[in-house]
C-alpha cells in the first residue's frame, strides 16, 4: 500500500508500505478521508518531539473497518463506518479520573505515537479502543465530513471552557480552518453576532464567503480593536477566541472586550515566542476571564460527529480541496500557503 511518511524535518516520502495486520486488541480500518492542518506543515518543516521517525503522518482520519481483532469488544465488524480520535488519553491518571482527558499527561496521538492515516490503511491501537475512542459515522454524513469532527472537537472543547451565551457578541481572530468551524459552533450557541478578524485579506474574503460573518474585519487594512469597539458601540464583545498562533492577536482581542468578558487562548503561540505582553489591571478592573484550550475529549468527537450529522455546524463547503494521497504533500502545501479552507486527503 502507499502511505505519506516522515522520516526528517523537510524528507517527508509517498512510499510503499507492507498493509498491516491487526493484534487481537486491535481494528483495521481502510481509510477513507485525512483530513489536512496546520500541525502537518509544521511536522513536515520541523518535526515533532512526540515523532520518532518513520512515523506515517495523519491524525484527522475517518475510514472503514476491514478486520477486528480477536479480543476487540464493542461489536465492530467489517463495513462499520468510523471516526478516529487523534490525541488518545490514557483513562486512568488522575486528570483522566476527574475527567479532563485532553490535558492527561500520558496522552498519544494517532500519527504521531502510531501510525496515522494519511495511507491506505491503517490500526486503531487498543489504546484508542479503551477510551471509546472509535466512534460510528451517523447514517448520511460522508467520510470527508466525519474527518473534520476532530478539529470541531478542540473548537467544542474551547467553547465549552470560555462559555458562549444567548446572545453574545463574540469575536474570532484567525479565519483559518479552525476559525471557520468557532465562528459556526459560536451559532449553534446562540451568539447574537459573530465578527470574524484576519490578517489577510485574501484569506478573511475566502472564509467570509464561506461562513458569513456579522463583520470581516481585516486587521491589515485598519485597526481590528477600534472597528470591534465600533461595531458594539465602544461596549467591546462578550467572547473573544483567537484561532490564531499570534501574541499579537492575543494582546489586540484582550482589547476588544466588554467588561465581564471571557477570551479563548484556542492557538498556542510558536515555541521561540511564547510570551505577551498582559495589561493586568485591564484584566483586573474589568474582570475579565482568560481561559487556555488545548485539544479535546473523546467524547468531544462523538458531539462533534452529531452536531455535523444534525446540521447544526455544516462543514462540508469548508473543504475547498479533496486529492488523493499522490497529492498528499501538495495538500500540506495548499495549506500552508493558505490556500484553502479544509483539504481533505482521499486514499
Amino acid at each position: 500500500m502507499r502511505v505519506l511518511r516522515f522520516h526528517a524535518p523537510g524528507d517527508v516520502r509517498l512510499e510503499d508500505a507492507p498493509e498491516p495486520t491487526p493484534g487481537p486488541r486491535e481494528v483495521k480500518i481502510r481509510v477513507r478521508a485525512c483530513s489536512t492542518c496546520g500541525t502537518d506543515v509544521k511536522i513536515t518543516k520541523f518535526g515533532h518531539h512526540h515523532i520518532h521517525p518513520p512515523r506515517v503522518m495523519g491524525h484527522e482520519l475517518a475510514g472503514e473497518v476491514v478486520e477486528v481483532g480477536a479480543e476487540v469488544a464493542g461489536g465492530w465488524a467489517p463495513g462499520d463506518r468510523v471516526q478516529v480520535i487523534a490525541a488518545i488519553p490514557c483513562g486512568e491518571c488522575g486528570f483522566c479520573a476527574r475527567g479532563q482527558m485532553n490535558i492527561c499527561p500520558n496522552q498519544v496521538s494517532m500519527g504521531y505515537h502510531f501510525e496515522g492515516g494519511f495511507a491506505e490503511y491503517t490500526i486503531v491501537p487498543d489504546e484508542v479502543l479503551r477510551v471509546d475512542g472509535l466512534n460510528r459515522i451517523p447514517e448520511g454524513l460522508s467520510f470527508a465530513e466525519a474527518s473534520v469532527a476532530e478539529p470541531l472537537a478542540c473548537a467544542l472543547n474551547a467553547q465549552e471552557l470560555v462559555r458562549i451565551d444567548e446572545g453574545d457578541d463574540v469575536v474570532v481572530v484567525g479565519a483559518g480552518p479552525i476559525g471557520c468551524l468557532h465562528v459556526r459552533l459560536a451559532r449553534s450557541y446562540g451568539a447574537g453576532r459573530v465578527f470574524l478578524v484576519e490578517l489577510s485579506r485574501e484569506r478573511l474574503e475566502m472564509a467570509a464567503a464561506l461562513v458569513h460573518p456579522e463583520a470581516a474585519i481585516c486587521a491589515a487594512d485598519e485597526d481590528p480593536v477600534a472597528r470591534v469597539r465600533e461595531l458594539t458601540d465602544g461596549r467591546g464583545v462578550d467572547v473573544a477566541i483567537t484561532a490564531a498562533a499570534s501574541g499579537a492577536a492575543q494582546e489586540q482581542a484582550l482589547q476588544m472586550l466588554a467588561r465581564g468578558g471571557r477570551i479563548s487562548f484556542f492557538g498556542g503561540l510558536p515555541k521561540d515566542r511564547p510570551t505577551i505582553t498582559l495589561d493586568s489591571n485591564l484584566v483586573h478592573y474589568s474582570e475579565l476571564t482568560i481561559v487556555g484550550a488545548n485539544g479535546s475529549k473523546p467524547e468531544h468527537n462523538k458531539r462533534a460527529l452529531a452536531l455535523i450529522a444534525e446540521g447544526k455546524v455544516p462543514v462540508a463547503d469548508l473543504i475547498t480541496h479533496r486529492l488523493p494521497l499522490e497529492q498528499a504533500l501538495e495538500g500540506i502545501g495548499i495549506v500552508e500557503r493558505g490556500e484553502g479552507i479544509k483539504v481533505t486527503i482521499e486514499p
